[in-house]
């Protein structure tokens, strides 16, 4: 398939429905890529990081960062579809709790939508926040697919809070949220999916707090990342950066309100050993196979 052809799917949202057609587009991703790259660039500062660089169909645009560690090869992504389905639809098994299925399950998702993203980074420079849009919106679409696969009732939507004061009630305070969590009709659960914390982070705890303010109740609040790195330096010495905040994440955990789950599925070697961000930031894995069903409770 000519970068054209992957282009005219990866901007057409309306072609990705079901898993079935994200693990279609990174497959066919995955096999351009083994032969059509002009260069794969490796970061100067962390060397498991790689930039893919485009030929001239591709403007010789060069991709955001991509985790060698985590993206898997054509023959591996291949391989491992129908394993990864089937420890969805097993979720609660000792099979899924292995390290090594633990980690395809991140790994296969991560390649999905950094195969998305990588795709759109072709686009031309003027549409890169069309490009930006579409790629939030399908990672945001692809987690919701994830968790309706494991058997849990989701939606995304405008959930209304009452503001009163006394027993009167005043006006509505209107939320759009990514994910909202259902049992039996109850919402147990409120989510955030963003492609990084970017600029975004500060919104999702002060969400906490407002909503489980106005509502009187614990309503537990998560959000789902999928790394915080970006490019950095000019060409031919590219390197990465972190856009994570950590002094940020600390003091809204501190001073308001700790979030109930932050989830990565490229997470940054500090969410790992510093005090506070160790102990509230984990791989999605943990999300899938545990976390969420305590929220449903």
């Amino acid at each position: 398939m000519k970068l054209k052809s992957i282009l005219n799917i990866a901007t057409d949202k309306h072609k990705f429905q079901s898993i079935a057609d994200y693990a279609k587009f990174c497959l066919n991703y995955l096999e351009f890529i083994k032969t059509n790259l002009q260069a794969v660039i490796v970061s100067q500062n962390e060397n498991h990081y790689r930039f893919f660089q485009y030929k001239k169909d591709g403007a010789y645009n060069v991709t955001r960062p991509i985790n060698s560690n985590l993206m898997l090869s054509y023959e591996n992504f291949e391989s491992n579809q129908n394993k990864f389905i089937h420890l969805l639809l097993n979720i609660k098994s000792k099979e899924s709790k292995l390290k090594a299925n633990r980690k395809l399950l991140n790994d296969f998702i991560y390649t999905c939508q950094q195969s998305i993203g990588a795709a759109l980074d072709a686009l031309p420079a003027n549409k890169s926040n069309t490009a930006r849009k579409i790629n939030g919106d399908l990672f945001e679409r692809l987690i919701r697919l994830i968790i309706k696969k494991v058997g849990i009732e989701v939606t995304e939507g405008t959930i209304s809070l009452p503001v009163k004061i006394g027993d009167a009630e005043v006006f509505k305070m209107y939320y759009q949220h990514d994910l909202i969590l259902k049992n039996d009709e109850t919402t147990k659960a409120i989510g955030s999916v963003k492609t990084s914390s970017k600029d975004r982070i500060d919104k999702i705890f002060v969400d906490k707090f407002l909503y489980n303010r106005l509502t009187d109740n614990e309503t537990p609040h998560f959000a789902i990342f999928l790394n915080d790195v970006q490019r950095k330096g000019k060409e031919g010495k590219y390197g990465i950066k972190a856009t994570f905040l950590p002094g940020h994440f600390k003091g809204y955990t501190i001073k308001l309100n700790p979030l109930d789950g932050v989830y990565y599925f490229d997470i940054r070697p500090n969410m790992a050993t510093e005090d506070i961000l160790k102990d509230h930031i984990k791989t999605f894995d943990n999300f899938i196979i545990k976390d969420v069903w305590k929220f449903l409770q």
